[in-house]
C-alpha cells in the first residue's frame, strides 16, 4: 500500500502587535526582527516544521495591530489553545496571537478580505507626552476638528488616491473605496477611523497628515477636496508620524467565520467606532 499523505489543515490566527518593537510586518532579507519573521519562527517551533504565513496586510515600521489576521497551512494535529498560549510563549515582547481556528481549505487572508478597518489616535497638545511616544501620533497646533470632519467626509467613495500615495507603493491601481471617514473626540485627543475595501502603502498616514493641515488651517476643505482631485503626491502635505496608527479589524465573508476582535477598550479614549 502507499503511505497516506499526511492531512493539511489551514488555520487563521489574529493577532496584535507593537509596531514600534519591529521593522515592520515583512520578512528582511538583512535578518531584522519583523512581526512575520517572529511569528513564522514561534510558530514553526509549535508546528514542528516550518511555517509560512499570509496576511491580510502588511503594516510598516511603527504602525500597530489590535486585529491582524494571518493563515498558514499545516501538517501538525495541534489545539487552537497551543496555537495561542504555545505560540505566544515563544514569541517576544510585543505581539501576541489572540485567536486561532481552522478555516476551509480555499480561505485567503489578504484576498478574501473585502474591508480593512484603521485607527489613528492623535494628540494635540503644546507639549508632547513622552509616555505617549510610540503610541499616539502629536501636533502642537490647536486643531479645528469641525473643519477636519468635513473634509474627511470628502474621502468616502470611490477615489483616486494617488495624492495619499507613497511612492513606493506596490498596488496596481490607485482606486479604492472608502466605506466610512470618521473624525471624533475633541481638541486634546482626535481619531481617526477609516473603514475601506483596501488601502495603498502610506494611505492612511498621508490622509491624517493632511487633515491635521486643515486642522491647523493650513489648508481648506476646498483645498483638501483640489487635493484629492489633483491626484498627485506632490501637491499634498508630508507623511505624517506612524506612532497612532492600528490596525483595528479586517473584514471577510460570514461562510469563513472569521472571529471578529473589538476594539481594545484603552483604544476608545475617542469614543467607539462600529
Amino acid at each position: 500500500m502507499q503511505p497516506t499523505s499526511p492531512t493539511i489543515q489551514r488555520w487563521a490566527l489574529t493577532l496584535s502587535y507593537d509596531g514600534s518593537l519591529f521593522f515592520g510586518w515583512q520578512k528582511q532579507a538583512d535578518g531584522l526582527l519583523t512581526v512575520q519573521t517572529a511569528l513564522e519562527q514561534a510558530l514553526g517551533k509549535i508546528a514542528c516544521h516550518p511555517v509560512c504565513v499570509t496576511v491580510a496586510g502588511r503594516t510598516d515600521t511603527g504602525v500597530h495591530a489590535t486585529a491582524q489576521v494571518v493563515h498558514f497551512d499545516t501538517t501538525a494535529i495541534r489545539s487552537p489553545q497551543a496555537w495561542i498560549r504555545g505560540v505566544n510563549a515563544n514569541l517576544p515582547r510585543g505581539i501576541a496571537v489572540l485567536t486561532a481556528q481552522t478555516v476551509a481549505s480555499d480561505f485567503h487572508a489578504r484576498f478574501d478580505a473585502f474591508g480593512r478597518r484603521y485607527r489613528y489616535l492623535l494628540q494635540s497638545a503644546p507639549v508632547r507626552s513622552p509616555l505617549l511616544i510610540g503610541r499616539a501620533g502629536w501636533t502642537h497646533h490647536r486643531l479645528d476638528t469641525v473643519k477636519m470632519k468635513q473634509a474627511a467626509a470628502l474621502l468616502v467613495g470611490e477615489h483616486d488616491f494617488s495624492s495619499f500615495r507613497a511612492a513606493q507603493c506596490q498596488a496596481k491601481s490607485p482606486v479604492k473605496t472608502i466605506y466610512r471617514a470618521r473624525i471624533s473626540g475633541n481638541p486634546e485627543w482626535i481619531s481617526l477611523d477609516l473603514h475601506g475595501n483596501a488601502f495603498l502603502h502610506h494611505m492612511v498616514r498621508n490622509i491624517m497628515g493632511a487633515l491635521v493641515y486643515v486642522g491647523s488651517g493650513r489648508l481648506s476643505v476646498a483645498e483638501f477636496s483640489g487635493l484629492i482631485e489633483a491626484k498627485s503626491r506632490l501637491k499634498a502635505p508630508p507623511t505624517f508620524m506612524p506612532d497612532g496608527l492600528y490596525l483595528t479589524g479586517v473584514d471577510y465573508p460570514p461562510e469563513y467565520g472569521i472571529a471578529a476582535v473589538s476594539l481594545p477598550e484603552w483604544l476608545k479614549i475617542c469614543g467607539n467606532y462600529g
